[in-house]
């Protein structure tokens, strides 16, 4: 138990600098409620519906789009807009798509859309592999210390 504890901490330590410095490219910028590209494309063109459908990230046609809740969304199948468009809270990634893991621990960090998880229903993103790892050691706790974050740290980690 606690080597995998200093396990945890020398990859958060590890981490840090390379969150770090995907902030510090995105200060004095506003963080928008859904972390998109500058073009304001979601999920990096990823269809949202199709982790839950074919648990697996899936391109989304260029011709099949949605604008919501700041973004554009791309989806696989005109299916997959219409079950978006229907309840798009229950297919968009959990804290805009930033990374769950800084979210977890105050911070944003981009989420990236291969780096993913769905747990109770949930889509959630990670920035890398190792972001992902450390907030599978608890996943409860740091949805919970993410909710609690969220949406506060959006303004709170200005530039």
């Amino acid at each position: 138990m606690m080597l995998r504890f200093v396990l945890a901490t020398l990859m958060a330590l590890a981490l840090t600098p390379l969150i770090g410095n995907a902030e510090a490219s995105a200060q004095s910028k506003t963080y928008p409620p859904v972390h998109a590209a500058p073009d304001r494309l979601a999920l990096g063109g990823h269809d949202p519906v199709a982790y839950f459908t074919r648990n697996q990230p899936v391109a989304g046609d260029a011709a099949i789009t949605l604008d919501w809740n700041g973004a554009t969304w791309r989806f696989a199948t005109a299916e997959h807009r219409a079950m978006f468009e229907a309840n798009p809270r229950a297919y968009a990634p959990q804290f805009g798509g930033y990374c769950a893991w800084a979210t977890s621990q105050g911070y944003i960090a981009p989420g990236d859309p291969t780096v993913w998880r769905i747990v109770d229903g949930r889509l959630y993103l990670n920035f890398n592999d190792r972001a992902r790892m450390l907030w599978e050691q608890d996943i409860p706790g740091a949805i919970a210390r993410g909710e609690a974050n969220w949406p506060r740290i959006l303004t709170d980690n200005q530039g």
